[in-house]
């Protein structure tokens, strides 16, 4: 495991879940009852401050999880450093021996 991951900063991780609702159709919803810690590191990627008003901030984040982290999809979200995060691409499994292996999962802060 790197050192970024063993020591990284803690977050919170709601994976999702497929339910039925009352009409029958299966839908993607937050597990909000099994909240994930876990400890990952972050990378910058892009960041945007909109100078004009009507425009938004955009800031982007990769966060490196270890592999055990299972159910994050794009309907995921993250709470990192007391805001949410929306994961904005699918995660990307990364494979390599068993102390190497993990995801990669791009997060957008929320406005």
């Amino acid at each position: 495991m790197s050192v970024q991951r063993k020591r990284g900063q803690r977050a919170i991780v709601w994976a999702t879940k497929e339910t039925v609702d009352r009409r029958g159709n299966t839908v993607i919803a937050l597990d909000e009852d099994h909240p994930i810690s876990v400890r990952a590191a972050f990378v910058p990627q892009r960041s945007g401050k909109a100078e004009v008003p009507g425009q938004q901030q955009i800031n982007v984040t990769r966060m490196i999880v270890d592999a055990h982290v299972q159910g994050v999809s794009l309907w995921s979200r993250v709470q990192w450093q007391g805001r949410m995060w929306d994961v904005v691409t699918p995660p990307a499994y990364h494979h390599g021996e068993r102390r190497t292996r993990h995801w990669s999962i791009d997060i957008r802060e929320r406005p």
